[in-house]
């Protein structure tokens, strides 16, 4: 059977992303970047209220709240789409399950909360969990492996294992290696180069690369001119039989897809 990707528009209803902060705080803009992941074919979308860029600050569960229910219940109000709640808070998960969100994606691989595993429980949606070496406040200061792709895959191995101990089936499990927390641009490559060593978990894998900073670094671009790039990247993921790739710019990387599609099969991608 061939493989096909999904598609995982971003909407950072944050202050301080470190590409869009601030640019969908308000509810005319909020409804325009919704509208916009909608129209481009966005498969998921995935909401977050905190920034997980290097040496971001943290966010209270209050703040987190108030930036994004409005955000679910307005994608709700216009379709049926999965929804991603991107959080590390067992609160904030919960309040965004019971506003219509059908997905967590926590970058701590719900490790940070020691009341998540209970939240995944009271659905019986997908659980993204990340690979991150340290966490934001720290992740990027001095990231260091004597082999990158067994640490992470061994990290895998054993926080599937200890979700599964804990009544979280591993079919509900989609594993994403972290592109750009706590790696050099030299880690980054190596994951890439090497995904499918991922699938050996029997999880879907989930690629978030989208303007990150090592491909500004490889070809000096700040990060407003990286679209192209994510995008040339997605149909490599994709060769790869990433499942999820993770983007700001949906309509780029769908474009990508379907000439890479093309060139491959000669067959157009489905709508």
């Amino acid at each position: 059977m061939e493989h096909l990707v999904q598609i995982m528009g971003i909407l950072n209803v944050t202050p301080d992303s470190f590409s869009d902060g601030g640019d969908w705080l308000d509810e005319e803009s909020m409804e325009r970047r919704i509208d916009q992941l909608l129209g481009e074919g966005a498969d998921i979308i995935d909401v977050g209220g905190e920034s997980s860029r290097p040496f971001a600050e943290p966010v209270g569960v209050e703040e987190e709240l108030r930036r994004v229910i409005p955000a679910i219940h307005k994608i709700r109000q216009q379709s049926s789409i999965p929804i991603s709640i991107d959080t590390t808070k067992a609160e904030v998960a919960l309040a965004a399950i019971e506003a219509g969100a059908t997905m967590i994606n926590d970058i701590s691989a719900l490790r940070q909360d020691p009341d998540m595993i209970s939240v995944a429980r009271t659905f019986t949606g997908p659980v993204v969990i990340m690979h991150m070496q340290g966490n934001p406040a720290d992740m990027q200061l001095a990231p260091y492996y004597e082999d990158v792709l067994a640490e992470i895959n061994t990290f895998f191995e054993e926080q599937i294992r200890w979700l599964e101990e804990r009544g979280l089936s591993r079919q509900r499990i989609i594993v994403d290696p972290g592109i750009g927390f706590g790696k050099t641009v030299e880690h980054n490559l190596i994951i890439l180069k090497n995904i499918r060593s991922l699938k050996q978990h029997g999880c879907p894998v989930l690629i978030g690369h989208s303007r990150k900073s090592f491909l500004g670094r490889l070809l000096h671009l700040p990060v407003e001119s990286r679209d192209c790039l994510t995008a040339q990247l997605s149909a490599f993921c994709a060769e790869q039989e990433v499942d999820i790739l993770r983007v700001h710019a949906v309509g780029e990387t769908r474009r990508a897809l379907v000439l890479h599609r093309y060139l491959t099969t000669g067959t157009p991608y489905p709508a």
